[in-house]
């Protein structure tokens, strides 16, 4: 009985050895972390997930920039790194193995990661690899360079062959604006919407591309006639329109586009475009409302167009052509009395043509303003500008 109890005790003894054995098989997994100026750095927050088993854990750098878990039991780890609540995945060690007896270093410098990082992107753009670079990647991670390296090879054809087409679209276009020959002028603002259209296919989101074409065509139609003309300004329109697609607040296009409108007669599409540009860029509405004023004038309504002109006077005070025109168009609304055959003018007729000699006492209309207000029975005052080169010294 005796002999029984003490085997019993041993064999008690000798299993609270075996568990207290394996009670103490942990690893411990540390390093040190340093910020992007390789300080340490203090409050980064390291993650180490099990990717053998689940397992979730973190710890926090020390003022010197340390970290250290303990307890941890044996297994593979992903180690990452979170600084203002940001995972940094350039700097996540993946299959961190753990090991008894000793603890597993993992350091992170961030000065060395951004390095690192930027020399693998150079890298990916020439597709060429360092030694060290190969050595330091796996198979899956080969796989993904070479990947990403085609694909930025063919970007940069892209984008070089975007690049040279609309190089040559404006180069053809500057080339038709100064041709005088009507004939040629025709045939090189063809070749820039050629280029326009290439650089189009290759990438329409670029707004430049599709203004530079509705650029072309409206020069395009302003060397035709007829139904050509008026086909090259549609062109140009739908052109403006998908620029418009991408960049909806873009007011020097509507404005553009009022111009067109207003050349083809579409009064009411004109009148919706060249507002919408006074809207969307105040400064740009001075010229907006004069451009409304010339298109109703060339239309035949120039009752209509008074009121643009009086609104770019509005917007510009020392808008002196607006100023003109909205005096020239009052002169012409001039009534004469059936009675006592006197001449009467709207109230702001001499107000705007002495606007218009004050700010342009050389300007070219300045002998139509001066005999108008001479008509009127109003004093000119002739106010001749010398200009300064020709001032006596």
């Amino acid at each position: 009985m005796f002999a029984q109890l003490r085997s019993s005790l041993l064999l008690s003894g000798l299993l609270l050895v075996m568990a207290g054995g394996a009670w103490a098989q942990t690893t411990t997994l540390e390093g040190d972390v340093r910020d992007a100026n390789g300080q340490p750095l203090k409050g980064a927050v390291i993650v180490l997930d099990r990717t053998d088993i689940k397992g979730h854990y973190t710890v926090k750098s020390d003022k010197k920039g340390h970290w250290l878990y303990t307890g941890l039991p044996y297994g593979k780890f992903d180690v990452s790194i979170q600084v203002d609540g940001k995972t940094a995945d350039s700097l996540t060690m993946k299959g961190v193995q753990s090991k008894y007896g000793e603890s597993t270093t993992v350091d992170f410098d961030m000065r060395k990661a951004a390095a690192d990082q930027a020399s693998l992107q150079k890298a990916a753009a020439t597709g060429e690899l360092t030694n060290d670079q190969a050595r330091g990647m796996s198979k899956e991670e080969k796989e993904k360079f070479e990947a990403t390296a085609k694909k930025n090879a063919e970007v940069m054809k892209k984008n070089k062959a975007l690049n040279d087409a609309f190089n040559a679209g404006e180069d053809s276009m500057k080339a038709a604006a100064a041709e005088p020959d009507k004939a040629q002028k025709i045939v090189k603002y063809q070749a820039a919407i050629d280029n326009f259209n290439k650089a189009g296919e290759l990438d329409p989101s670029q707004v430049a591309v599709w203004n530079a074409s509705g650029e072309a065509y409206a020069g395009l139609g302003d060397a035709q006639t007829g139904d050509e003309r008026t086909k090259a300004y549609d062109q140009a329109i739908a052109s403006y329109n998908k620029s418009l697609a991408i960049k909806p607040t873009d007011a020097g296009v509507y404005n553009q586009m009022g111009n067109l409108y207003g050349k083809e007669k579409k009064i009411p599409e004109a009148t919706d475009a060249l507002t919408k540009a006074a809207q969307l860029d105040p400064t740009m509405a001075p010229k907006a409302y004069f451009n409304m004023g010339a298109n109703l004038v060339n239309s035949g309504q120039p009752e209509k167009a008074t009121d643009f002109f009086k609104k770019a006077t509005d917007a510009d005070a020392n808008y002196a052509e607006a100023w003109y025109q909205y005096g020239s168009l009052l002169m012409m609304q001039g009534k004469v009395d059936p009675k006592t055959g006197a001449q009467t003018y709207p109230p702001d007729t001499a107000t705007a043509l002495k606007k218009y000699l004050e700010l342009q006492p050389n300007g070219v209309h300045k002998d139509e303003a001066s005999a108008m207000l001479q008509a009127m029975g109003e004093k000119v005052e002739t106010k001749v500008v010398v200009p300064s080169s020709k001032k006596k010294k």
